[in-house]
């Protein structure tokens, strides 16, 4: 995924990182984790808003020795697990900004199981104001990012589970499965498994509550939505007890004449991480996968 480089108005750091794409994908995009890592230590990010869809908010504000820097954008192109391209030249609503510095371009590509090369190519509108940037300290700034984002993600991979396939159905169509009340019931769950609804409302900020049922067994289970887009889907999967919470996303990439989901699960620990694999969390997460690819390939 190679980019035109404009050696006077562009700056690009790459590097191959010891981490997963879909951790480094979820580092920059995932508002809870983007503070950990995206200011040179012991700056800081006291604020973070991530709307993720072209068009949504890319701002952040920054503590730098007690003084406050907002940095407020947008996105301009989102490819979940592959390339985040997002802007100063604007603002929410599509406003555009008084004093525009500089649009970045992040692609992320497998390189072996577990490294990644990591891009980050900054276009500026002149040759003056990448000099500017580069002066600010541009390599040496990034470069740490890039150390701290590797560290972070490393962590961060150790508590997640992903899982992808490919199914021969339109995004659109795996997606109704997914925010249909009437059909996400029907396939969800491991093979064996049904599903029984207590409340059911699928948007950002909606829940499903409901008794996965199996193996003469029936867990109490309780999806909290944030995100309910035509691509991407995250909740938290937990229930009325006092199991550890999982964070989940599900990405959706037109692919090959069909959609590539990716599922992602983030667990609090490690320890966590290692008990849900004892349950074979990521087979039986296929097995669910492969009930939706059934149902989406025969609508």
């Amino acid at each position: 995924m190679r980019l035109d480089f404009d050696p006077e108005c562009d700056l690009e750091l790459v590097r191959d990182l010891m981490a997963p794409r879909a951790a480094l994908w979820a580092c920059w995009t995932d508002a809870q984790h983007l503070p950990h890592w995206f200011v040179p230590k012991p700056h800081k990010v006291v604020a973070c808003t991530l709307d993720l869809r072209v068009g949504g908010a890319c701002c952040t504000t920054f503590d730098v020795d007690g003084t406050l820097m907002e940095n407020n954008g947008v996105y301009l192109e989102v490819i979940p697990h592959e390339k985040l391209v997002f802007t100063d030249t604007y603002q929410a609503g599509w406003k555009p900004a008084a004093e525009p510095f500089m649009t970045a371009i992040i692609t992320l590509e497998d390189v072996d199981p577990g490294v990644t090369r990591y891009r980050a190519l900054v276009r500026h509108r002149s040759k003056e104001a990448a000099e500017q940037h580069r002066a600010m300290g541009f390599y040496d700034g990034w470069g740490t990012v890039a150390t701290q984002l590797e560290a972070y993600a490393q962590d961060l991979a150790a508590r997640q589970i992903t899982i992808s396939t490919h199914i021969a159905a339109h995004p659109a169509t795996v997606m109704r499965c997914w925010n249909d009340p009437a059909l996400l019931p029907t396939w969800f769950g491991p093979a064996g498994f049904t599903c029984v609804t207590k409340e059911i409302d699928l948007r950002g900020g909606g829940l499903w509550r409901f008794d996965m049922v199996g193996h003469g067994q029936t867990w109490a289970n309780r999806h909290r939505y944030s995100v309910m887009q035509a691509d991407r889907i995250a909740f938290v999967l937990d229930d009325d007890a006092q199991s550890p919470p999982m964070q989940v996303e599900i990405a959706l990439t037109p692919q090959a004449g069909g959609t590539l989901i990716t599922q992602t699960l983030t667990l609090p620990d490690a320890a966590a991480r290692t008990a849900a694999m004892k349950y074979q969390a990521d087979e039986k997460g296929l097995e669910t996968l492969g009930k939706l690819a059934a149902l989406a390939q025969s609508m």
